[in-house]
């Protein structure tokens, strides 16, 4: 996977997308969660990281959140993803049948 260039307030942050655990969207800011450091907040749409992101890595799970499926531990029969951390999360109605097809 290639590097991720973030902008943030301060300049531009270089990441590489498999220490990126999870990003969470609200409104027109994204929460990065990454396994070795404090999230990082940015003036970002979720879009924008889906677009920059390998669809083999990440799944968009809900329109909040995209999710590394290298950290996801187990997924229910209701589709509930438990992360490696132990934070879960709901697969939406709407994203079922894209991350059926993904897993399965």
């Amino acid at each position: 996977m290639n590097l991720i260039h973030i902008p943030t307030n301060k300049g531009v942050k270089v990441v590489m997308p498999q220490n990126i655990i999870r990003i969470e969207a609200s409104s027109s800011y994204c929460k990065v969660y990454f396994d070795n450091e404090y999230p990082l907040t940015v003036a970002k749409i979720l879009h924008w990281f889906e677009e920059k992101l390998s669809d083999d890595f990440f799944y968009r799970i809900h329109r909040t959140h995209l999710v590394n499926r290298h950290f996801i531990s187990e997924v229910s029969a209701d589709y509930k993803l438990t992360l490696l951390n132990g934070e879960q999360f709901q697969v939406s109605k709407r994203k079922k049948n894209m991350f059926r097809s993904k897993v399965a």
